[in-house]
């Protein structure tokens, strides 16, 4: 009787163990951009351009913007799900881009002693690869929105021409 009570024991806590940490380990998705502040919108803007700086560099200016999808966070970590538009200027071209790339990526961030700091950056493959990458770095939710944005960011393009413009000290 006491060795099936004890089985009995063993097999609850067994049960409640996996629950916790099945529970642990689930990822909420959060859509939008609500748990992204300014300062991890600059962070992200930031760490793109210095990836790309050397990239383009027949170009005065780097600027990048992107559209948050939504996010998700594990052990502290903030996985952002969102479309990237990065661009190179000069000042004697005005606002044509003088190169730059759009894309779907994945950065994640997470929580430091002086702020929030890169931990990982993802984009699609190239070629075959594309879709077969994207579906592996976005949750399901988010892939046709990738699709779709994919050559068609004009609410980018507009907030792109609006940073090029302050820069180049034009009028809106």
């Amino acid at each position: 009787m006491k060795l099936k009570i004890l089985i009995y024991i063993i097999s609850i806590v067994c049960v409640l163990t996996i629950f916790t940490m099945h529970k642990e380990n689930k990822v909420q998705i959060q859509d939008g951009s609500s748990q992204v502040s300014d300062e991890m919108h600059e962070l992200i803007s930031n760490y793109i351009i210095n990836k790309y700086a050397k990239v383009y560099v027949n170009t005065e200016k780097q600027f990048e913007v992107h559209k948050v999808y939504g996010t998700s966070e594990s052990n502290g970590t903030i996985r952002v799900y969102m479309y990237s538009y990065f661009g190179g200027f000069n000042k004697s071209t005005g606002l044509e881009s003088i190169g730059g790339h759009s894309l779907p990526a994945v950065i994640e961030l997470k929580k430091s002693e002086t702020g929030y700091k890169v931990i990982a950056y993802t984009e699609p493959q190239d070629g075959n690869l594309y879709q077969s990458s994207l579906k592996r770095m976005f949750p399901a939710k988010y892939l046709e929105k990738a699709y779709r944005d994919t050559g068609h960011i004009p609410d980018l393009l507009k907030e792109m021409d609006d940073k090029v413009m302050q820069w180049l000290e034009l009028p809106k």
